[in-house]
C-alpha cells in the first residue's frame, strides 16, 4: 500500500511482535554515522505536525542527508544521529483483483490484516534527526543537506540549529 494511506496514526499502537508470525524486519541500517566528537552546532529535522511515519522514509531521509553533507565535510567531519525508532506494526488487509473474487474472499468482514511495515508516531514538534558540525561553511552545508532529505517525509519539517559547543551524545 502507498506511504500515504499510513499517514494519520489512528488507533491504538501494536506493537508487541513477540506474537506475530513473520514480522517485517526494520529497514534502518543504522541510527548514528560520523565521527563522535566535540561540535560547535547541532542542526535539527523537526516536524510541525502529528504524523506517522514509515521506516522506509525515516531510512531514506538519512540516506540523503548523510550522503549531501559527507560530500562536503567528510567520514570524520560531522556526527549524525537519528531520535526515533519505528515500534508501531502497520497492517494490510490483502484484497484479491481477479475476476470472481468476490465469491473467494470475505472482503472487510473480520479483516485484521498481515504486518506490513513498521512506523514511528511523532508528535508535533518532535525532533527526528539530528547532525553535527563544526565552523559555519559546514553549518550551511548540513542544514542544505537536512533540506534535501525533507523531500523523502511526509509532513511539513522544520530546521533548527542550536549552538552546541559541547561532546556530541
Amino acid at each position: 500500500m502507498h506511504g500515504a494511506n499510513y499517514r494519520e496514526g489512528n488507533g491504538q499502537v501494536f506493537t508487541r511482535k513477540e506474537y506475530i508470525k513473520g514480522k517485517p524486519n526494520i529497514k534502518i541500517a543504522k541510527f548514528q554515522g560520523g565521527k563522535r566528537g566535540t561540535y560547535e552546532y547541532c542542526v535539527q529535522l523537526c516536524l510541525n505536525e502529528k504524523i506517522q511515519i514509515r521506516h522506509m522514509a525515516i531510512e531514506s531521509t538519512r540516506l540523503a542527508a548523510n550522503k549531501t553533507l559527507e560530500k562536503t565535510t567528510g567520514e570524520s567531519g560531522y556526527y549524525s544521529r537519528l531520535r526515533v525508532y519505528p515500534h508501531n506494526l502497520l497492517r494490510e488487509n490483502k484484497q484479491i483483483a481477479t475476476a470472481g473474487a468476490d465469491r473467494i474472499s470475505e472482503g472487510m468482514r473480520r479483516s485484521w490484516g498481515k504486518a506490513v511495515s513498521l512506523g514511528a508516531r511523532i508528535v508535533q514538534g518532535q525532533c527526528i534527526m539530528e547532525l553535527y558540525v563544526n565552523g559555519e561553511a559546514h553549518l550551511e552545508a548540513a542544514k542544505k543537506a537536512l533540506k534535501g532529505a525533507c523531500v523523502k517525509m511526509p509532513g511539513t519539517p522544520k530546521i533548527k540549529v542550536i549552538e552546541w559547543n559541547k561532546p556530541s551524545p
